[in-house]
């Protein structure tokens, strides 16, 4: 059986641009997906916490150290400039690698540069608390 769990995760980041003639997807600084290990054309969640708007599209690379977050397609009429988002990265995983797996997630700062990085076992049981 497989299991779909949480491979990474870009948390509080802001949206700089929406461009709803774009052909779709979302932009993302190549420091935040490096980061969180996302890759161009990855489908993604995109989570709005300012409207609770939720989508799915794919990353575009945006430039590295830029701060870029623009939402692209018919998804930038969901959300706006200065809205603070969450990126969630889904995988799929065999029953038996549950345990050895850890979530990475991005803490983004108010520049959308990566504040802090954090790794979140998938135990069920885990004596130390919940990840580092």
């Amino acid at each position: 059986m497989f299991r779909k769990m949480l491979r990474s995760k870009i948390h509080r980041a802001t949206i700089t641009q929406c461009d709803p003639d774009y052909v779709g997807s979302i932009t993302i600084d190549a420091d935040l997906l490096r980061a969180c290990d996302i890759r161009p054309n990855e489908a993604v969640h995109v989570l709005d916490i300012d409207n609770a708007a939720r989508f799915e599209t794919y990353v575009i690379r945006g430039e590295a150290g830029s701060g870029i977050i623009g939402v692209n397609g018919a998804a930038a009429k969901l959300v706006a400039p200065g809205h603070k988002i969450i990126i969630v990265c889904y995988g799929l995983m065999p029953q038996q690698d549950i345990d050895d797996h850890e979530a990475t997630i991005v803490l983004a700062d108010e520049q959308n540069r990566v504040g802090k990085i954090l790794q979140y076992n998938s135990l069920i049981d885990d004596p130390a608390g919940v990840g580092k």
